[in-house]
């Protein structure tokens, strides 16, 4: 088990939600910026030949990895969950309180329904 007893450093604290969201964001927009290209590329450059289709085929195939590596987060380590038992504090010792000096009062409580039923009873 890890031992968390030293804070956490900043360094070693994953990307925060919104920068890893800004930096898949981007990927998969310069991955469809390289898809248009292939669009555009394989309808322009003339003679057609061999490159038309590995054109043709990059710009059928890289919707699929941009959609693919943009799901692909960042903070993909693994993290071991730690017992919190083991950070926390020994608990104190239980004392023996001290003697009281006064009585000790117990309280006992009735239903209502038990008093009424007992009234129409005629037991009351």
């Amino acid at each position: 088990m890890k031992s968390s007893s030293r804070p956490q450093s900043a360094t070693s604290l994953p990307r925060a939600p919104r920068d890893d969201e800004a930096r898949r964001s981007s990927r998969y927009l310069v991955m469809m910026g390289i898809r248009i290209a292939c669009f555009i590329l394989m309808v322009v450059i003339t003679p057609y030949g061999w490159y038309t289709w590995v054109l043709g085929a990059a710009a059928i195939v890289l919707p699929y990895f941009a959609v693919v590596l943009a799901n692909v987060s960042a903070n993909v380590r693994r993290t071991d969950a730690e017992n919190p038992e083991r950070a926390l504090p020994a608990a104190p010792s239980v004392q023996n309180p001290p003697a009281s000096s006064g009585p000790v009062l117990r309280i006992e409580e009735t239903r209502a329904i038990d008093q009424r039923s007992n009234e129409s009873d005629g037991h009351a």
